[in-house]
């Protein structure tokens, strides 16, 4: 039976990346995705907060654990830090937290809505894939977004504004629907992922994401 406790953002996000039938991924940039997740998932649970300057500098607010190993044992490294990072650091760490997609898709296994199958990548490397067994979680994800992108209302909470905008952030959307759709919507979603919705502090891990993001990109160029 399926655990019903609410999705966190990064959760929520790697049901989105994986194809549902194969358990891959389908987005190439998703541990930024999941990495501004937690971030801001941790944001909106007030256990962190940004400094007021220029550097982003991250200042831990509560300890209290938020029951997710993977939260928890991101939190405890903001927690342990000799001395307050930036955004932008953060988010290259826990992006480099390993195995970052595994220790979310083992959650949602543990929740009965994706399955581990192991086997063989040309038929030597071990591979592990997370197909999905139950879709209800993800379908409600989806009617979230969907009713967010193509209709005239707005996001209807928070959560799924800052999902929309770290969903949009790193190309996810057009593997999620039809891009030929998405396209006279930009303005509107632009509209939602730049909004006062989003929150201040949420909209400052999704730009450290992004900056993070093009400057993978930039040194990808550099070494080709």
């Amino acid at each position: 039976m399926t655990d019903q406790k609410p999705l966190f953002l990064h959760e929520e996000l790697l049901l989105l990346a994986l194809r549902d039938e194969e358990g891959t991924i389908s987005a190439a940039m998703y541990p930024y995705a999941l990495a501004g997740a937690v971030l801001a998932e941790l944001m909106l649970h007030e256990r962190i907060q940004v400094g007021d300057t220029k550097t982003k500098l991250v200042h831990l607010t509560s300890d209290s654990p938020l029951g997710d190993p993977l939260l928890d044992e991101c939190l405890e490294k903001i927690a342990k830090a000799e001395q307050p990072d930036s955004l932008a650091d953060w988010v290259e760490r826990f992006t480099a937290v390993k195995p970052l997609k595994d220790r979310v898709a083992e959650g949602l296994c543990e929740r009965g809505i994706l399955r581990t199958e192991k086997g063989t990548f040309l038929f030597v490397f071990p591979k592990i894939t997370y197909p999905e067994v139950d879709h209800g979680p993800e379908g409600k994800v989806l009617q979230r977004l969907q009713a967010a992108i193509f209709t005239e209302a707005e996001a209807e909470d928070t959560r799924t504004a800052v999902l929309l905008s770290l969903a949009s952030s790193t190309g996810m959307l057009p593997t999620i629907f039809d891009p030929k759709e998405l396209k006279p919507r930009q303005e509107h979603i632009d509209r939602i992922t730049q909004g006062e919705q989003v929150g201040q502090a949420a909209k400052e891990a999704i730009e450290a994401m992004q900056a993070a993001l093009a400057m993978m990109t930039i040194n990808t160029t550099l070494i080709n």
